[in-house]
This record gives C-alpha cells, sequence and structure tokens, in this order.
C-alpha cells in the first residue's frame, strides 16, 4: 500500500519520504472541472426553493408531494455518499465520476420536462443518486492528483469554495433563471455544464483505485442506507411536525442500524467504513467542527434568502446579488488557505476560522435588526471567508489522514458530514426560527381564521394572505416582518455561540503541528 501524505491527523513522516510529485497544468485544468462539477451540484442542492411557486402551480403539485420534491435529493445523496465513496476505490473514481456525470445530465432532462409531480420526484431521486456519485469521486481524485501537501491543500481550497459557493450562487442563478424562463430551466442549465465537465474529465483526469480494495459489502451498504436515510428524514419530520411517535420511530431505526453498521465493520476485512479512525480525537474532532461549520452556514443561507425577499422587499434576483459577499470570500480562500494553515497548523486554523465566521453571524444578527445593507455585506464576507478556511483546513486534513488508496472511503466520511450539517442547519435552525416567529406575532383575533393561518404558519403564506390589505391587515404585516427579522437575529447568535463551542473544540482536539512552508 502507498503511504499517506504527511498529516497533523495520521502523525509525522520518516524524513527518507521522498518528495512528492508537484502538479503541472494538467492537473490544475482537471481541478478546474472537478471544481465545475461540484458547484454544480452545490447549487442544484439550493436553486429548486425558488422555483417551487412555478412548478407547484404547474404540476398541481400537493403539500406532501411538495416536500418529496425538496427532500428525495438529499435523501438519495445522503444516504448512498458512503457506498459511492468506497465504491470508488474499488471500480475506478474516474469511472464512476464519468458515470454519474452522464447520469446526473440524464435526470436533469428528465426534471426540466417532468410532466406531473411524481416524474419529478422520480427524478429527483435519480438526481440525488447521480450526486453520490461526483462528490466524494471529485474529491478523492483532488486527494490522489495532487501529491504535495502544499499544492493539495490549495487544490482543495478551490474545490472547497466551489462547494461553498455554490450554495451561495444557487439563489442568484436561481433568481436570474426564473425571471426569464419556466421553473424547468433550473434544470437544463445543468446539461451543457455536465457535457463540458464530462469531456474534460475524460481527457484530463487519470484514473486510480485501491489496488487491493477487498470484496464490497453488500449488506453494509444497506446498514449505511438504513442509517442515513431514517435519521435525516427524523431531523426535517420532526423539525416540520414536532416530535411524534413515527419522528421517533425513523430516529430508533436509524440508531439500530447504526449499531449493526459499526458492529459490522468492526468485524470486516475489507470495511465499508475505516471505523477506527473515530477512535483519534483529533479526527472526530475535525469531522464534528467541519459538520458544526455547515450547519451554521447552511442555515443561515437558507433563512437569509427568505429575509431579504420578504422583510427586505428583494426580488430572488436581487436577494441573490446581495448574498454574493459570501461567495466571493469563499473564493478569496483559495488564495490565503494554505498561508494560514502552514503558519498556524490546522487545529488552530479551524479553532480561529470558526471564530471570523461567529464574529460574522454576530455582526450580520446586528445589522439585520437596522437599515441600510453594508453591515450585512461585513457579517457575510466574515462567514464566507471563515467558514472556507475551515471547511479547507478540515477537508485536508480528514483526507491526509488515510492512504491515497482509501480516499474515497475518506471523502464520503467527509461529505457526509457536509450533507448531516446542511439537514440539520436547515431543520434546527428552521424549527428554532418559526417558534421565535410566532412567538412575535401580534394578536390576530380581528383577521379571519384563514389568514390568521397563513400568518402563523410562515412569513412568506402571511405575506401573500396579507397582499392588498390597509390599515389593520399592513399593521399586522408589518408586525410579523419584525418578528421574523428578530427571530433571525436571534438563531444568528445562537449560530455563533455553537461555531465558538467548536473552535474551542478544535483548538483543544485537533493538532496543530506546522508545515514547513513552501
Amino acid at each position: 500500500m502507498t503511504s499517506a501524505t504527511p498529516s497533523p491527523l495520521a502523525g509525522p513522516t520518516p524524513t527518507t519520504s521522498p518528495r512528492p510529485a508537484r502538479a503541472g497544468g494538467r492537473q490544475w485544468a482537471a481541478l478546474a472541472a472537478l471544481t465545475l462539477a461540484v458547484t454544480l451540484l452545490a447549487v442544484d442542492g439550493t436553486v429548486l426553493a425558488l422555483a417551487m411557486p412555478a412548478l407547484t402551480a404547474d404540476l398541481g403539485a400537493t403539500a406532501n408531494q411538495v416536500l418529496w420534491i425538496g427532500d428525495a435529493y438529499s435523501f438519495a445523496l445522503a444516504g448512498l455518499l458512503i457506498s459511492m465513496g468506497t465504491l470508488a476505490d474499488r471500480i475506478g473514481r474516474k469511472r464512476l465520476l464519468l458515470i454519474g456525470v452522464a447520469s446526473f445530465g440524464a435526470a436533469s432532462l428528465l426534471a426540466a420536462f417532468a410532466p406531473t409531480a411524481g416524474w419529478l420526484i422520480a427524478a429527483r431521486i435519480l438526481l440525488g443518486v447521480a450526486g453520490a456519485t461526483l462528490m466524494p469521486s471529485t474529491l478523492s481524485i483532488v486527494r490522489n492528483v495532487f501529491t504535495d501537501p502544499g499544492q493539495r491543500t490549495r487544490a482543495i481550497a478551490v474545490w472547497s469554495a466551489g462547494a461553498s459557493g455554490g450554495a451561495a450562487l444557487g439563489p442568484l442563478v436561481g433568481g436570474a433563471l426564473l425571471e426569464h424562463y419556466w421553473w424547468g430551466s433550473v434544470f437544463v442549465i445543468n446539461l451543457p455544464i455536465m457535457l463540458l465537465v464530462l469531456v474534460t474529465v475524460a481527457l484530463l483526469v487519470p484514473e486510480s483505485r485501491n489496488p487491493a480494495p477487498g470484496r464490497f459489502d453488500l449488506l453494509s451498504a444497506v446498514l449505511s442506507v438504513a442509517t442515513i436515510v431514517p435519521l435525516v428524514w427524523s431531523v426535517k419530520h420532526t423539525a416540520k411536525a414536532g416530535v411524534d411517535p413515527v419522528g421517533l420511530l425513523a430516529a430508533a431505526l436509524a440508531v439500530g442500524a447504526a449499531v449493526v453498521f459499526v458492529r459490522r465493520q468492526r468485524n470486516l476485512r475489507a470495511p465499508l467504513m475505516d471505523i477506527t479512525l473515530f477512535t483519534r480525537p483529533a479526527f472526530t474532532g475535525t469531522v464534528l467542527a467541519s459538520m458544526i461549520a455547515i450547519f451554521a452556514f447552511s442555515g443561515l443561507l437558507f433563512f437569509f434568502s427568505q429575509y431579504l425577499q420578504l422583510v427586505r422587499g428583494y426580488s430572488p434576483l436581487q436577494a441573490g446579488l446581495r448574498e454574493l459577499p459570501a461567495t466571493l470570500a469563499s473564493i478569496v480562500v483559495a488564495v490565503v488557505a494554505v498561508r494560514v494553515i502552514v503558519r498556524l497548523g490546522v487545529g488552530h486554523t479551524l479553532a480561529a476560522a470558526l471564530l471570523v465566521a461567529a464574529a460574522g453571524l454576530g455582526v450580520l444578527a446586528m445589522a439585520e435588526g437596522a437599515t441600510g445593507y453594508t453591515g450585512m455585506a461585513v457579517g457575510l464576507i466574515l462567514i464566507g471567508l471563515g467558514i472556507g478556511i475551515a471547511f479547507t483546513a478540515s477537508t485536508d486534513a480528514i483526507l491526509s489522514s488515510v492512504p491515497r488508496e482509501r480516499a474515497g472511503a475518506a471523502s464520503a466520511i467527509s461529505e457526509m458530514s457536509y450533507e448531516l450539517g446542511v439537514a440539520l442547519g436547515i431543520a434546527l435552525l428552521g424549527t428554532l426560527h418559526a417558534v421565535l416567529y410566532r412567538a412575535g406575532l401580534p394578536d390576530l383575533s380581528g383577521l379571519t381564521v384563514a389568514t390568521r393561518e397563513a400568518v402563523t404558519e410562515s412569513l412568506a403564506a402571511g405575506t401573500q394572505a396579507l397582499a392588498g390589505t390597509d390599515g389593520h391587515g399592513t399593521q399586522i404585516l408589518t408586525a410579523a416582518r419584525d418578528a421574523f427579522a428578530h427571530g433571525m437575529q436571534v438563531t444568528s447568535v445562537i449560530a455563533a455561540v455553537l461555531l465558538v463551542v467548536a473552535a474551542l473544540v478544535a483548538w483543544k482536539i485537533v493538532p496543530s503541528d506546522r508545515r514547513p512552508g513552501r
């Protein structure tokens, strides 16, 4: 087996190890294609929210179907990440990536021209399956192509900028498309991009795999799905419906499957997931820090877009433009990440980056209660910079902690923390915000039952129900907007506190051995 690249998590490497070969123009061009793929995946995860009203009206989707249209993608993606990461190590990362890219394009076409809501749900499931092959494949290829530690960190920073920047670009892309085209355009845009990725990956990316992968354990793959999907579903269900027997049963199923999965991995010669990695406090701390960072970032983006449109009155495109500072800051990460990690080490870099992001959330909380945009821009820049560096440092540390031939499995763990962070951020912070919003509403007894229910349900529904009203209705709408903004402020502060806690964990647990300068 090829020895692992030096890492603060893996321990020192003997000084007799030859210096890794440095990447050239071909490798950096390949990175551009890989980053484009992951950017598109991130955009696809957030762009659909803006298209929901139009496609719901066009397809006549029920409320339950609307939920499945939104959730089917994330369920399939999260459930299959671990299996696909290990499968990439076995059959070849480039091969699985090419299959995934072609499948993603085909599923996008099916979604764009879906004649019914059921058809669209099926297409979204296929998109999630294809996405699960793309995410760990792209990251594990980066691990194998860039063998020089300094170049690899820079490459991962570029890849991370694509992942975090794509999520922030989703509302902007969606707003621009929906102002001129029908809802299916948010899927059609995937086709030319995926075709470009397909060609460039085929031409530029070398094949790599684990030379001694062992047998692929199908039962472990089923158990991993049985762990992740019920867990994510339980979190989302509880966020919407509160604690009930159905949600508790799903959570219990996830826990039971997880126990069996872990026991099986410990006994397999070639496990689907290397559970022993989690016995290292540094590895576990890095994964948790990454998940908490994405938890705060995704929850913020989801509700901040609504705040800009419903409270500040911006159009979807205008709102997307005002979220650009976070995207631009995450791009800057690619320039500064290596220098910061070399100077501070991984643990201290993680801690400092999380503290910067926490400060950004604090600034944003104050700006949400004031007029003007400057404060929000400053907060978004700090958040984008902090989250971007934290995600880069943690991803680099996770990948560096395993041999190159296990890069797919390690990438799947990194991506799993990302997906769980997204799901938990939107669900838990969303529940908290909904509670705060309803608690801040004024007396609604003067409204009709239907209007009162709409205002209580959400600010979006309340705005539509109160549209065109004057006098008392206008006062209610103003108060509802204030309640929404106050809920955003409190939620932002709580997310900031969580980031501070994660920073302390990273500072204490994750090693900060400084890398030699490059």
